[in-house]
């Protein structure tokens, strides 16, 4: 019985988010922005809310609706806006499945850089592909059941530990790094924002 309930609730939700990532096609970038704002707002308030779907569902959202449909919706927001904040939590996830090895490189790489950023990022002492990978879930899933200002500031962490890593590696890689580093002011801030109530 409760196998068919689960089906029956999936599309729905993935229903809905790709119904708003298609309305963005033919409106003006303010129209985009308010749709961006109110599906972030939506899906963090349907995540925390007791009668929500399953939080394994929201953070898999990425594979349910595609990443290209996330990005319909929110890749335009501020980076530090709560749409902006939750497109760089799935970005993480997504980075970590499809390139864990790489990303579990530049940590390894980057954690005697940043020691405080590695206590608070939360990796696994062997840091290897499987450890990022539960970090980025992990993250996803505070965002939705914890406290969603602690998993934006582990994103943070993760992202300048990355950094560190990506500028001890390799000088080709500095502008990547650079973006890393942005990204984790972003959701910083981003994280104080919540905190003050303010985040949008």
């Amino acid at each position: 019985m409760p196998e068919p309930e689960r089906r029956r609730e999936r599309p729905l939700l993935s229903g809905r988010v790709e119904s708003f990532a298609d309305a963005t096609i033919d409106v003006g970038p303010l129209d985009r922005l308010e749709l961006a704002h109110a599906t972030a707002a939506a899906l963090v308030d349907a995540g925390r809310g007791d009668a929500g779907p399953e939080t394994s569902r929201l953070v898999a959202l990425a594979e349910t609706v595609g990443l290209d449909t996330l990005s319909e919706l929110w890749r335009d927001a501020p980076p530090d806006s709560l749409p902006g904040a939750l497109w760089a939590l799935y970005l993480l996830r997504t980075w970590t499945e499809r390139q864990g090895d790489a990303v579990a490189r530049m940590y390894r790489a980057g954690r005697a850089y940043a020691p405080v950023d590695e206590v608070v990022a939360g990796v696994a002492d062997e840091a290897d592909p499987a450890a990022v990978q539960a970090l980025a879930d992990a993250v996803l899933t505070g965002a939705y059941r914890g406290d969603f200002d602690v998993a934006l500031e582990r994103a943070a962490s993760f992202f300048r530990v990355v950094a560190s890593g990506r500028r001890e590696m390799s000088a080709d890689e500095v502008e990547l790094a650079d973006r890393n580093e942005r990204c984790a002011d972003a959701l910083q801030r981003a994280a104080a924002a919540w905190r003050d109530g303010t985040l949008h």
